[in-house]
């Protein structure tokens, strides 16, 4: 009998894999995406909150933003439509990032308390916990934080080698080794009264410097 060949390796091992800068960007943001349909399957699925038959308010933005904007609850118009950052506010910090010259699209928003909940008392801890999970898809730069009810629960999540955040509108922080953190008011409360305008501009133009700072890759 003649012995039987085996079938010769491949001259290139790596063949298929990625090989260029841009293919494994293009695999990461799929992986991102992917990520992001999976957490809003959960969510949308999680019956931890009692928030009836109102769906859950969902992040929105670029699946690998370089900015994450977070809030602790979402307001009547983000409810509604079941969107983060839907409505005035939205508009606001449309025009707030395009005054900055920062790109929307280098931009990723949501809310700490996704449920419709009447009293976000009422929010289950592994609901708001979700928020890691986005901050691991997502991988921002930066974390934008806004009012005190969002600083409050970002500092009591379990986000890995995170440090404390301080209230300290306008500065700069470190949240961890590779994401650092701005803190401003919370845009919701910015729309009508002059001094609360004027109090969350002085402290979110700081995000411009920021995103003006940064290397060109």
């Amino acid at each position: 009998m003649h012995r039987e060949e085996r079938p010769s390796a491949p001259s290139n091992p790596l063949a298929g894999m990625p090989a260029t800068d841009d293919e494994i960007r293009e695999k990461y943001l799929e992986r991102a995406i992917r990520e992001l349909n999976l957490l809003t399957r959960d969510v949308q699925g999680c019956e931890l909150c009692p928030r009836g038959s109102r769906a859950p308010v969902l992040g929105s933005g670029h699946p690998q933003a370089d900015v994450f904007m977070l809030k602790h609850a979402p307001v009547p118009a983000e409810i509604e439509e079941g969107v983060a950052f839907y409505g005035r506010s939205g508009t606001a910090l449309m025009k707030s990032l395009r005054r900055l010259d920062i790109d929307p699209l280098a931009v990723y928003g949501t809310v700490c308390v996704k449920c419709p909940v009447p009293d976000t008392d009422q929010a289950d801890p592994a609901c708001v916990a979700r928020v890691v999970e986005e901050l691991a898809i997502v991988q921002p730069r930066i974390v934008v934080v806004m009012g005190t009810g969002a600083l409050e629960a970002l500092n009591d999540l379990a986000v890995p080698l995170a440090e404390e955040l301080a209230p300290r509108p306008g500065a700069i922080q470190r949240l961890t080794p590779s994401i650092e953190a701005l803190y401003v008011p919370l845009i919701d409360e910015a729309l009508d009264e002059e001094g609360a305008k004027k109090a969350f501009w002085s402290a979110f133009r700081m995000l411009g410097t920021w995103y003006a700072d940064l290397p060109p890759y």
